[in-house]
């Protein structure tokens, strides 16, 4: 579910704003100004780690679409599977035919619980991992209305506010699969105890390897300025990270938190808080040191620029709609909880090509999973969906 805040840890604010105020319109000498910039080539073998409610379906669609321009290999779920095992810890062998094409699989992105060692014999040597973190105090609200219906913990208490009012009282760490979206979520999808305590020495030591084991951590509430920070990394161009938000909500099932609830997220899910607050500051940071805030700017605006564009080609009503005005029910996103997920209506008067690539912007992450499956493993099962095909061949 994609909902972006203003990041509300004073903590956090305080770090983007010293940058901020800070000049790094750096002059460059005359000499330096002649030399070309170095050439750099996109990165094609990538893992990203899907986490949950962080705008990380944006993010897979994004992964597809790339992989679809180059003619990539994605290590897809095996069988009638949309994730890669989840909540299980992550095994190779469930990825779609590891066991013929070992480690030549290019892209990972479906959701998975993240085990080093296993996504090391899915995925090359050279192979660049990233993810996405979110606030955890807008993330918990997400989760309680996404997850409503299937965690015991928010099923049995009335709202939000209820709920965080007395966690234990609801929470109780035995419903194991059900129970890891109620708390420390993010924690979790990166192989951790959510329950765990919140020692300072372990803190500290998950955040290192997390480092060790992630090049980079993109900020969901400021998902534009991680998609021009992806772009410079991976050395993309701006069409690679351009996006239409999906999976996001209509805004009357949003639950306002109150003061109380927001500080009781903080302690609740105080594991969130701390990987939150650690790599939103290193997220700053690599901008600082890689782009620079002038720059950035600009970026951010021309990616902004770009996006208003096609959707001016590619949809009818120039925004998200909700799930009873989606007019074509194989472009209609899986509905969860008591969100109402949003999903487009795309032009009908474009080119074939055009239509096919405006489809491909807003196609939600299952119809997508089952689309590429059916393109890499053609003498497999489809995966079912239960909803009208988008194409019937793939020529179409």
């Amino acid at each position: 579910l994609i909902f972006f805040s203003l990041c509300l840890g004073l903590t956090c604010l305080s770090g983007f704003f010293h940058m901020k105020n800070k000049n790094y319109s750096i002059s460059k000498s005359h000499e330096e100004l002649l030399i070309p910039p170095t050439p750099c080539h996109a990165k094609t073998n990538v893992m990203f780690l899907k986490t949950h409610k962080t705008a990380s379906s944006t993010v897979l669609n994004i992964m597809f679409r790339f992989a679809e321009r180059y003619n990539l290999t994605v290590a897809l779920p095996a069988d009638q599977l949309f994730h890669l095992g989840y909540p299980r810890t992550f095994l190779a062998h469930f990825v779609e035919g590891f066991e013929a094409i070992g480690q030549n699989y290019n892209i990972m992105c479906n959701h998975l619980r993240f085990n080093p060692l296993e996504v090391k014999k899915v995925m090359a040597a050279n192979t660049f991992y990233f993810s996405i973190l979110r606030n955890p105090i807008p993330l918990l609200e997400s989760s309680y209305i996404y997850y409503k219906n299937n965690v015991p913990a928010f099923r049995s208490s009335k709202n939000v506010n209820e709920f965080l009012a007395s966690p234990t009282k609801y929470y109780h760490p035995a419903d194991y699969r059900e129970s890891i979206y109620a708390r420390n979520i993010m924690w979790f999808d990166f192989g951790y105890d959510n329950n765990a305590e919140d020692d300072t020495k372990y803190t500290q030591a998950v955040l290192e390897e997390i480092e060790q084991n992630f090049h980079l951590i993109l900020i969901a509430d400021y998902f534009d300025e991680s998609m021009i920070l992806l772009k410079h990394v991976l050395c993309w161009d701006l069409d690679d990270v351009i996006y239409f938000k999906l999976n996001s909500r209509s805004q009357d099932t949003v639950q306002t938190l109150t003061p109380e609830s927001e500080e009781q997220i903080k302690a609740w899910c105080s594991l969130d808080w701390k990987l939150y607050l650690h790599f939103n500051q290193s997220f700053w940071r690599r901008i600082e040191e890689t782009i620079g805030l002038e720059v950035l700017e600009k970026e951010v605006d021309h990616l902004r620029t770009r996006q208003k564009e096609l959707m001016e080609t590619c949809l009818s009503e120039q925004e998200a709609v909700r799930k009873d005005h989606i007019r074509n029910r194989a472009l209609l996103p899986f509905q969860s909880g008591a969100a109402n997920i949003l999903g487009y209506n795309v032009k009908q008067d474009l080119d074939n090509r055009t239509l096919r690539s405006c489809q491909k912007m807003v196609m939600p992450e299952l119809q997508y999973t089952s689309y590429l499956y059916t393109v890499q493993h053609p003498h497999k099962k489809r995966k079912e969906l239960g909803l009208p095909l988008l194409w019937t061949s793939l020529q179409e």
